[in-house]
């Protein structure tokens, strides 16, 4: 039966993960802070921590399309009250240029919605369910090694479009 990785079991798991993302530690530093040896931090960074990055993305991808989508909202709600404004003062080269900001910012929020699709998509792979799915079929075949890595790397070719 192969080894389990230290870090994968460490209670510093979260922490060591962080660490090696942010590339500011050396490895033989997060090993002392975290009481593991160097070359089990070597082996889960060359290993382990590319899985755990690409759930990692997925999630942050979902997160950042949240909050691209509010950032357009209140893009909106400015261009609006800028033309408010100008169309009180009778303003009407700013009336324009604040039309046309808010029908771009609608036409953003319409595709970000959905709402306005110029090609029929759908992309499963920043889907919530899918990273859940994902992660739960890598950790179950961690036991197998061969089939395991197999997955991954299926998985990884499928994410970049090479399949």
């Amino acid at each position: 039966m192969p080894r389990r990785c230290t870090v994968c079991e460490s209670e510093k798991y979260d922490e060591i993960n962080r660490m090696l993302v942010e590339g500011r530690t050396s490895f033989r530093r997060i090993a002392s802070l975290c009481d593991v040896s160097e070359a089990s931090v070597r082996r889960h960074a060359a290993k382990h921590l590319p899985e755990a990055l690409a759930v990692a993305v997925d999630a942050e991808r979902v997160a950042n399309g949240d909050d691209l989508l509010n950032q357009v909202r209140d893009l909106q709600r400015r261009a609006v009250a800028i033309l408010g404004r100008a169309e009180d003062e009778g303003d009407h080269r700013v009336a324009l240029g604040a039309i046309r900001e808010a029908r771009g910012c609608l036409e953003l929020l319409g595709r970000l919605a959905g709402e306005l699709q110029e090609r029929q998509t759908v992309n499963v792979l920043i889907n919530p369910q899918w990273v859940e799915i994902r992660g739960a079929i890598l950790q179950a075949l961690e036991p197998h090694g061969a089939a395991r890595k197999a997955v991954a790397q299926a998985l990884g070719m499928v994410a970049d479009g090479r399949s």
